[in-house]
């Protein structure tokens, strides 16, 4: 079958998601599946099965508005995103890489259609919205979709290589220039997204793709944890720990060292096998966009400023960069802040 090796991979998986110091509820969600059995969970049988042919799914989803909103919607993500890959791509009869991003990709735009109608139908679930990172696997490729600022880290060789771009106001900044990435951490806004599940009817999802190879650990995460734990240190705690759930609590249990601010999810899938290649040097790894070929399923991720910029631009960049993002940010997700704070 297309995207399955004739050897087999090996994935063993382990999720958590933990309060955190600070907050009094839980908004984060994630999912463990094995497409091929149509199962999702934490059992035995899941957390380490062969990828099969239908692939193995993996989601982290941090749910914000008020009430309990915020758990709703991610709750909703990734169980709309779930059902979706088991009835479209679970029935597709051109089993290929391509159709498995593009039913990826769709799975996530009925997750945002989804939430968005319940919302303009419950008035108490107005605002309510969701970031989600959801990672396939097929064969030896991995495909990431992305909206909003949770996180997809592959490490290999003890380095943490970061899959995705955050889709928001800090990230767009560095990009152009205006902030260093330090900076950007420290930031009062660095809260802010550009986009999220569920407040408008359409959303860019981020389509990327990254080949696996045998020993490479897969990180997903809220910002509960990337906001607190470094990549380097991310990938430190991932390549010394003897097993993926030993390394998930250690992550855990240092962002809540370091106060826990917020609700803290990973999700970290290693993958081994005669299927997989070891990594050979200078293979590309990070964010990479994968090209749909269908055009009306366009992959473009969320606007970002491309440069360099000469010199004299700058400080005019800067003001018209920051009045546009501001703007923006005030209209679609303004009214997250406080949730996220």
């Amino acid at each position: 079958m297309f995207g399955r090796s004739a050897k087999p991979i090996r994935v063993q998986v382990w999720a958590k998601t933990d309060l955190g110091k600070t907050r009094d509820h839980n908004e984060d969600r994630f999912l463990v599946a094995d497409l091929t059995r149509r199962e999702a969970s934490l059992l035995p049988h899941v957390r380490d099965h062969e990828v099969g042919g239908r692939g193995s799914l993996f989601i982290v989803a941090d749910g914000m508005g008020g009430a309990a909103a915020g758990e709703l919607a991610s709750e909703m993500a990734i169980e709309t995103i779930y059902d979706e890959m088991v009835k479209t791509w679970g029935s597709e009869r051109e089993a290929t890489p391509q159709r498995f991003a593009h039913r990826l990709k769709e799975a996530v735009e009925a997750a945002n259609a989804h939430i968005n109608s319940y919302a303009k139908a419950h008035a108490e679930a107005r605002g309510m919205g969701t970031t989600t990172t959801a990672a396939g696997v097929l064969g030896e490729r991995c495909y990431v979709t992305q909206v909003g600022d949770s996180r997809a880290y592959l490490v290999r060789h003890g380095q943490a290589h970061q899959l995705t771009k955050d889709q928001s106001l800090m990230q767009r900044l560095v990009e152009a220039g205006e902030l260093t990435e330090e900076e950007a951490a420290q930031s009062e806004r660095r809260n802010i997204i550009l986009q999220a599940l569920g407040p408008d009817p359409r959303v860019k999802v981020d389509l990327t793709h990254q080949d696996v190879r045998k020993g490479d650990v897969l990180v997903l995460c809220s910002d509960g944890l990337s906001g607190q734990v470094k990549n380097d240190e991310i990938a430190r705690i991932v390549s010394a720990a003897p097993d993926v759930r030993t390394a998930c609590e250690r992550l855990i249990g240092l962002a809540n060292e370091r106060g826990g601010p917020d609700n803290i999810t990973v999700v970290l899938a290693r993958f081994d096998g005669d299927g997989l290649r070891p990594a050979g040097a200078g293979e590309p790894v990070g964010h990479q966009v994968f090209p749909l070929i269908d055009t009306e399923a366009s992959t473009a991720p969320v606007p970002a400023y491309q440069g360099p910029l000469p010199a004299s631009a700058r400080r005019d960049r800067w003001r018209m960069v920051a009045a546009a993002l501001l703007a923006a940010a005030a209209v679609t997700v303004a009214i997250y802040l406080t949730a996220r704070q």
